[in-house]
């Protein structure tokens, strides 16, 4: 597939037309990152955004201390640092490839220009920052009012939802990365996993879960049952 079909292919894109492709495809820059590189760091000047070809991508935060907060884990054909296209501000997060990453670089000059002529376009990319708004405001949510039980279920049925599948879930990143996503350490995630197993809600299979009792698990999620 050639960068123009790729780039038409990508959600943020849509019902755009030929000659906007084309502009798209003279602006934006094509680079590959290899696992653990990092892509831009907080603070660093918000020079525009990216969108995932292949691969995945963490943003995250770092306390003083060191400690990793993960906001956000992106794969292909979401975009990411989109806030920098209306302020140009400096990036608030960390951004690193979690594997060899093909990640596609639309700079904010060129791309506002492209906003001007191309409104649907625009409305694209407020809806792209609205639905993060939104996941914001659950992980908000999640760490400051749920049990690290309540955020593991709530996060197995997103993904359930995510992958369309009822049944399991493919874990895309590793239960560190996973501890640090839902604000705990490895040591409690592993122990909450075979609780959830042993109590049945789950079936543990290396990276794959299986949903055993969706209900529950449900319940669980929304605070309504507790973990024995």
């Amino acid at each position: 597939m050639n960068l123009t079909r790729r780039i038409a292919a990508i959600p943020l894109f849509a019902g755009l037309n030929q000659e906007d492709y084309d502009e798209l495809t003279m602006i934006v820059t094509d680079q590959e990152f290899s696992r653990g590189q990092t892509i831009f760091s907080e603070g660093d000047d918000g020079v525009g955004f990216f969108v995932v070809d292949t691969g995945l991508v963490k943003i995250f935060k770092l306390s003083p201390d060191g400690k990793e907060q993960i906001l956000h884990i992106f794969g292909p054909d979401e975009p990411f640092a989109e806030v920098a296209v209306f302020s140009g501000s400096a990036y608030p997060a960390h951004a690193q490839a979690l594997e060899k990453s093909r990640i596609f670089f639309f700079p904010r000059k060129a791309f506002i220009e492209l906003l001007r002529k191309q409104p649907s376009l625009a409305l694209n990319l407020l809806a792209a920052l609205s639905l993060r708004l939104k996941k914001f405001a659950r992980l908000i949510e999640d760490l400051s009012l749920k049990e690290v039980p309540g955020r593991l279920a709530a996060h197995l049925l997103y993904l359930s939802n995510q992958q369309q599948d009822a049944q399991a879930v493919q874990l895309n990143i590793s239960k560190n990365q996973l501890a640090s996503l839902l604000g705990t350490i490895p040591e409690t995630l592993s122990r909450i996993l075979a609780r959830m197993s042993k109590q049945g809600f789950i079936s543990l299979d290396g990276t794959l879960i299986r949903i055993k009792n969706r209900d529950e698990l449900e319940e669980l999620a929304a605070g309504e049952k507790k973990l024995g």
